[in-house]
């Protein structure tokens, strides 16, 4: 890999990220590596400036801070094919990121220029919103900007975790009516608190504490859970990931539902409007440094499974 430049991305209200970011910077610098630091965070959204402001995209972004910043990254960048290097630095559960202790010294540059480590191409998902008129709902191939300017009421969102539709009022607490096809087929009218698509690397956010399952996430699939249906019949269920997705607010024009990308806030849809969900036409290109990734070990880690096997040797059985 070559590292002409590089964006070091940071936990905005994190310390400890900041401090390490200028860490790497100096050493990226003594290198003569351009680099270019930005904080993000939920108030703070670097990649609108960056990409204005920079004339060359990176060849690399290093992402300092938990999942949710690497979320907003993966967001931004992958759409533009810019690899992602994460570690977890001031963040918490920290599924998609590696330790900080990797950030040591010159020797993890080095072996970034020496091309020792893989590449994960990790799916993600897209949403086109379409406020037409004629309650048609195409979808575009396209890739491009968040709005199509040659189809201005079409706007499309990004994901690597999930997409998910909630109700939108402040003033009480609502439940939202949904309907969804799939591939062109009637599947179910959902009523509850909304509607989650995740992608298998999503799996183990959302919708699992939504009750649905862990996918592997090198495989491609999309999940749909309903949340807190009220039928017992509305159960998650797994789709090819070639699946077209459209998801129908009904009711009175009162029941608006918003749709969220990775937790991070999306546009307000009302009945007579649509969302299309299908898998992305980019992934996102994550660096992994590991030579021997295990990710049934990041799970029985991060979610304390079995915690008496982690540290030990497994049984004879």
């Amino acid at each position: 890999m070559q590292l002409q430049r590089v964006w070091l991305i940071y936990r905005a209200d994190s310390p400890i990220a900041l401090r390490e970011a200028r860490r790497c910077a100096d050493a990226l610098t003594d290198l003569g590596v351009t680099v270019s630091l930005a904080m993000s965070g939920a108030s703070a959204d670097p990649f609108p400036g960056l990409l204005a402001s920079e004339t060359e995209l990176p060849d690399l972004a290093v992402v300092l801070g938990g999942d949710g910043t690497v979320l907003g990254a993966a967001r931004h960048l992958s759409v533009l094919k810019v690899p992602i290097l994460c570690f977890n630095v001031g963040g918490h559960l920290g599924f998609l990121t590696h330790e900080p202790s990797l950030l040591g010294g010159q020797e993890l540059w080095q072996r970034l220029l020496d091309d020792r480590y893989a590449m994960e191409r990790r799916m993600m998902l897209q949403a086109t919103v379409n406020r037409r008129p004629d309650l048609n709902c195409p979808v575009g191939a396209s890739s491009g900007p968040m709005t199509d300017a040659a189809t201005p009421d079409v706007e499309r969102h990004w994901a690597l975790n999930d997409l998910y539709l909630r109700p939108y009022r402040d003033e009480i607490a609502p439940t939202c009516m949904l309907e969804l096809e799939i591939d062109g087929e009637v599947v179910d009218q959902i009523r509850g608190d909304g509607l989650i698509l995740a992608t298998p690397t999503g799996s183990t956010g959302y919708a699992m504490a939504a009750g649905g399952p862990i996918l592997h996430p090198g495989m491609e699939a999309i999940i749909i859970s309903p949340i807190c249906p009220m039928s017992l019949s509305s159960r998650p269920v797994v789709v090819p990931p070639r699946s077209r997705l459209v998801i129908w607010p009904l009711g009175q024009p009162s029941s608006q539902v918003k749709l969220w990308k990775d937790g991070a806030s999306g546009p307000v849809l009302e009945p007579g409007e649509c969302c299309v969900i299908q898998r992305a036409p980019h992934h996102a290109l994550m660096v992994q440094l590991d030579q021997r990734p295990s990710y049934y070990r990041t799970l029985a880690y991060k979610l304390h499974w079995a915690g008496s096997l982690v540290d030990s040797a497994p049984s004879p059985n």
